[in-house]
This record gives structure tokens, sequence and C-alpha cells, in this order.
């Protein structure tokens, strides 16, 4: 056994009421508390990102190319779904999906309300896994082979505002000229939690609009894409997909489109960070306090392994030994601690949350263990190597003081 561990070992068996045993307690559940804190917040704040940006990705996709127009309407110009992106989406690298979408506006009327809505027409092609999750009530649409679908599917803020329900049947006026409308059935409901979507929109079969607006059928919208990896969104459109479109069609990123959701997460991912430093910082001057209490007990100690013929650094290898010892301790508590409330809140769902406030309707948890991983490395790394600022006063003990220290 390494010598300078095994003193490090001895001197930590104080007595239970001595001032240094009570700091040491202290240290050790700074680094608990502090550890959990932050395996907590990362946990929330990918589960965070993770619910936000699927909601936003099952209505927009990742990136949308449309015919390029000065029009902000929901009027569209149209785009050909014979296009060399729309066909041969599958050969470009980092795209995973391509998928036709059609907007139009109109009313929904009962007995007694009307609402301004926004048709979202779709097909079979539409990615309904990412949808799915949204659905609180009902069924997906079905696409017959022939006709088009008069299947809907509304927001529960829809729902509530006209007093509806799965099944039920409802008119749809369109604007336009001359004026249409449709008898279409409520097949499913959803929510999201993101008045952008709730208030407005609702999906039906894309072969409608199309109908509606004397389309061919080789027409859409727009097309919605998704990129194979999220993070290399801006690459994958720069690079990849660009090269693709025809000169009469722009590209917009989910991330332009939706710029509020994007800096509102951003500015969560900065507030964590901060909260980190805070945390690494105060867990670290608490190592330095104990370290040096230490020292301070242990003078005469000291003052004899250097009488004894021990280097500065030899002794100061036992206190260092005696910090990580402690971090460790303090570590493995902390782990305990945050990957079990994490483990709570994402199997029970304990903490609940307003929606309409906070997008989801309970406190979401995501696992990365590779960021769980690196937080603890982060964690042993900076408090281990304060450990070397304190222990550098060993070098100005002298030996006769030392001894004669009480």
């Amino acid at each position: 056994m390494n010598l300078y561990y095994f003193i490090a070992q001895r001197i930590g068996k104080t007595k239970k009421q001595s001032f240094s045993a009570i700091v040491t307690r202290i240290a050790i559940a700074s680094i608990t508390i502090g550890l959990a804190v932050i395996l907590g917040a990362y946990g929330i704040l990918l589960g965070f990102r993770q619910s936000v940006q699927a909601k936003v990705f099952s209505f927009s996709g990742h990136f949308q190319v449309s015919q390029r127009s000065l029009n902000n309407s929901y009027q569209e110009t149209p785009v050909s779904l014979n296009t060399d992106l729309y066909k041969n989406y599958r050969q470009i690298a980092g795209v995973s999906h391509l998928q036709a979408v059609a907007h139009k506006a109109g009313i929904l009327k009962t007995d007694n309300e009307v609402l301004g809505v926004v048709l979202k027409g779709i097909d079979n092609q539409y990615d309904k896994t990412k949808f799915r999750e949204n659905i609180i009530a009902g069924d997906f649409i079905q696409f017959p082979a022939q006709e088009n679908s008069l299947e809907i599917i509304i927001s529960q803020k829809i729902a509530d505002k006209l007093h509806l329900k799965v099944k039920d049947s409802v008119v749809m006026f369109f604007i336009q000229n001359p004026p249409r409308f449709r008898k279409l059935m409520i097949k499913g409901i959803y929510q999201t939690g993101m008045e952008d979507f709730d208030d407005k929109f609702i999906l039906g079969d894309l072969r409608l609009v199309q109908r509606l607006n004397n389309w061919a059928d080789t027409l859409a919208g727009s097309y919605e894409g998704f990129v194979k990896d999220f993070s290399r969104l801006d690459t994958i459109v720069v690079n990849e997909v660009l090269d693709h479109i025809n000169y009469d069609q722009q590209i917009e990123t989910v991330t332009q489109k939706h710029l509020d959701i994007f800096d509102w997460l951003n500015l969560l991912n900065q507030n964590v960070s901060i909260f980190l430093t805070l945390i690494l910082t105060v867990a670290s001057f608490n190592m330095i306090s104990i370290l040096l209490i230490m020292i301070m007990e242990r003078v005469q100690m000291i003052g004899i392994l250097k009488a004894l013929g021990a280097s500065n650094w030899q002794i100061r290898q036992i206190f260092i030994y005696k910090g990580i010892i402690l971090i460790a301790r303090g570590m493995l508590g902390g782990n305990l601690l945050g990957l079990g409330f994490c483990a709570l809140q994402y199997y029970f769902r304990l903490i609940p949350l307003d929606a309409h406030n906070y997008y989801v309707s309970y406190v979401p948890i995501e696992w990365d263990w590779q960021i769980i991983l690196a937080m603890n490395l982060l964690t042993f790394f900076i408090i281990s190597t304060i450990l070397l600022l304190p222990t550098m006063i060993i070098a100005r003990v002298k030996p006769i003081k030392a001894i004669r220290f009480d």
C-alpha cells in the first residue's frame, strides 16, 4: 500500500466531535449537494430541450422549402413535387426524411361558436411517429386510396372553445372566391402546450387542400425536411440541401422560423453553465478550507515527518490523498442523490408544471450518460486540482517550531 495514502486514511479517523471532523462532513455534504444539483439541472435542461424541440419539430420539421414569394399570408404559392430535391432526397447524406404539406386558412363553425384556424394538409408520407406523442385523444387521420379524407385532428384548445370531442362533426368555411365549405369529422385531439400551434392549427388531408386550391396532385405548399443530426442543421442545409433546390425556391430552418423558442432554450443553457461555475467554485473553496484546517491541526505531525527526512512534496501528497478521499465520498453521494432524483421524476413525474407557461405538464428528464460522465470528471478534476493550493503552505512549516507547536 502507498505510504502516503495509508497515512491519509489514518488522519481521517478523528474524534467525531473535533472541529475538523465537523468541517469534513460539511465539505463532503457540499460536494454531494453540488454534484446532485448539477446532475439534476442538466437532466432537466436536456429534458426541456428534448420535449420542446420535439413539439416544434412535429409541426415544422427541421427545415422548410417553399416557393420564393413576397406573400406572408397562409395562401401559399405552390411548389412542384417533381423537383430533384423531393424525388431524390434519400441520396442526400444528411437528410433523413422529406414530406409535402400545404396550409389553408378557414373558419370552423358550430351551432354556437366560430373560430378562425389554419388547416395543415398532410399525406401518408407524413412522419406520424413524431406527431403521435402530441395526440391525447382519438387517433391519427386515415388516408383512403381514392378520395381525400374528411378527417381532421384539432387541438385541445380549439376543442374546448368550440365544445367539440372526438367523432364530432364540424363545418369549415374556406376563405376564397367563391367561398367553399366542407363538413369534417374530428378523428383526434392533440396538445403541445405551445400557443403558436394549439391556438390555430388543425391537421387534415393534403388532397383536400389541393382540391380547394384547384391544384394538381403534383403540387403542395412546401416541403418539411428532417436531418439526421440536428446539431449539424445549418451545415447540412448550406452544404447539402441548398445545392438541390431550384433557383426560385427558398429554405428556412426551424431555428430561424421559431427564433424566440430557440433563444429561450439557449438562455437556459447559459443559466445552467453559470450555475455549474458557481457550484464548483463553492465546492472548491470548501475543500481549500478543510485542508487548511487539517494542516493547522497537524502541524506537529508535519514537523516530525520533516525531521525524519520527508520532503515537502511527500507530505503534501498525504493531504492531497485525504482531499481526494473526501471528494470521492462526496461524489458518490452526489451521484446517488442526483441520479436518484432524476429517476424518480422520470418514472413517476412527481413535479408538475403549468403547460401554458412551460410547454410541458411536468418536469421532463433526459438521460445523457456522456454528460453525466463529463460532469463527474469535470467536478473531480477541478476540485482535485484546487487541492494543490492549500498544501503549498506545508513548505513554510519549520520542523523545530512545528514540533513545539501547541
